[in-house]
Parts: C-alpha cells; sequence; structure tokens
C-alpha cells in the first residue's frame, strides 16, 4: 500500500445499538487524492467521516499508510486527521485570525519557524477569502462565513488526512468554487487524503477524483466519477431517474428527468 493511503476494512459504527455502517470496505485512496462521499439521507456519510475522526466507536481496521487509526489514542490521531463538521459551536469568542491560530497552536506538528503562527493562519484565510474578516468575531459571521472559517481551521494544520463534512452547504456559488478549488490545490500540494461528504453530485462529479457512493450503510459504487455514477445507481441508490452527460468542457454532469414511481410511493408512504 502506498504510504498514506487510506483504506477501510469490515468497519462497522453507528449509535449506541444501531449499527449504521455495517462491515464497510473501502479500497485504497492514495495520497493527493480528493473523494467524495454521496448517498442519499441516512445512508451513514456523516457516520463514516465521525468514526475515522475517533468521535464515534468503531470496529474493524481504517489504516493511513501503515497507522491504524482505530488503534491510536486521540492524541496520535490528531496528528493524523483534521476534521470539519457539519455544525459548527455557537458561542466563541474569538475572531476568525484567532481561531486559525489556535487551530495551528494545537496542532501537534506546528508552523516552521520561519513561517510563524500568524503568517500561516493568514495566508490561509486570503486563500479562501477570508482576510478582510479576519479581525471579526466568530458570532458576526453569516453561515457561509462561519463554514469557510471553520474550512481555514481545519487546512491550516495540513494534516494528512482531511475529513470535510458537507463544507460546502451554506455557501454561495462563487465560495462553493474557491472552496473546491482550494481543497483540490491542498491536496495536490500536501499528498494529503481528503474525504468530504457533499450532497451537491454537481460538485462531485467536476472536483472529485474518486466517488464513494453509500446506501444503507453499505458501498455502493468506488470509483471515478462517471464510473460511480450511473443511470441504474441514480435510480437503485437515489430513486430518480436521470442520466450522466458531458458538458461543454467535457466534465460529467447529472441531469434528473424524474423520479422512480415505486421510490415516489414509498416516499408518500413514509410520510402518511
Amino acid at each position: 500500500m502506498n504510504d498514506g493511503a487510506l483504506c477501510l476494512r469490515g468497519v462497522t459504527a453507528g449509535y449506541r445499538s444501531r449499527p449504521v455502517l455495517r462491515a464497510l470496505d473501502l479500497p485504497a485512496l492514495t495520497p493527493g487524492q480528493v473523494a467524495a462521499v454521496l448517498g442519499p439521507n441516512g445512508a451513514g456519510k456523516t457516520t463514516l467521516l465521525r468514526a475515522i475522526a475517533g468521535l464515534l466507536p468503531a470496529t474493524g481496521s481504517c489504516r493511513l499508510g501503515e497507522r491504524d487509526l482505530f488503534r491510536l489514542g486521540h492524541a496520535a490521531r490528531a496528528a493524523c486527521v483534521a476534521y470539519m463538521p457539519q455544525t459548527l459551536p455557537a458561542g466563541v469568542a474569538l475572531t476568525v485570525l484567532e481561531a486559525v491560530m489556535t487551530a495551528l497552536r494545537a496542532a501537534p506538528v506546528g508552523p516552521d519557524p520561519d513561517e510563524g503562527v500568524r503568517g500561516r493562519a493568514l495566508d490561509t484565510l486570503e486563500r479562501l477569502g477570508l482576510d478582510a474578516l479576519a479581525m471579526t468575531p466568530l458570532g458576526h459571521l453569516s453561515g457561509g462565513q462561519r463554514q469557510l472559517a471553520s474550512l481555514a481551521q481545519a487546512l491550516v494544520r495540513r494534516p494528512p488526512l482531511l475529513l470535510l463534512d458537507e463544507p460546502t452547504s451554506a455557501l454561495d456559488l462563487m465560495h462553493q468554487v474557491v472552496v473546491m478549488q482550494q481543497v483540490r490545490a491542498f491536496a495536490a500540494d500536501s499528498g494529503a487524503v481528503v474525504l468530504m461528504v457533499l450532497h451537491d453530485l454537481g460538485l462531485a462529479m467536476r472536483w472529485s477524483d474518486r466517488i464513494v457512493l453509500l446506501s444503507r450503510g453499505e458501498v455502493a459504487a468506488v470509483g471515478p466519477p462517471v464510473e460511480a455514477i450511473t443511470a441504474d445507481r441514480l435510480a437503485a441508490v437515489y430513486g430518480v431517474r436521470g442520466r450522466v452527460e458531458p458538458c461543454s468542457q467535457g466534465f460529467a454532469q447529472v441531469i434528473a428527468d424524474g423520479v422512480v414511481p415505486s421510490a415516489a410511493a414509498l416516499s408518500a408512504r413514509s410520510t402518511q
């Protein structure tokens, strides 16, 4: 296995007595790759990231290179993994710059002496277009701005494994593109593995190297976007009649034409 690759074997995780992931296997994701985790609500996407981050009990094996993350202590795992959650804590009395500097100071491996904590934090904020808000308290930010600040806290640490749970959900179109560009640049420059949960299939098809498609706690497909997302899988996993077609620049895009009748009937019954 490539040193630094992420590989999961037989991972089971969930909440109390309710397993969400069941003996899940994930082929190696190599350093420098961005992988999007897709699937309908309840498929196990957030559970997967939280299990890898050590926030949920899990069994099986989760190897990052030669290290099994499930067998590492908290400090050792924190040296390998940075996790950006879906929801952010409220009431933090720090400015954006202070929050990013605090995240960097807490990292097991800090910046080079010539670089400095403040310099690296400011550089990360500038890359995300947040430099003008550096001295703004976190509590004064919009939801999208807070999301960008949270991403800055994860990126500034430059971990070998970056876990992002819906990093674009509160962002406008321009900032979605900024985030995806910066995530790809981070993976390429640092050689990190990036695993991110997305609901937007268009973003996933355009910006990821691999797609991990989950359905009911199991892997439905893993591979390059055009191989993992097909019309048959849109129907089987999402209950949608759809097509995967190239755009004018050759990138694959998903076009949804309607709902599979059996899926629509099941959804109607579940809401009654």
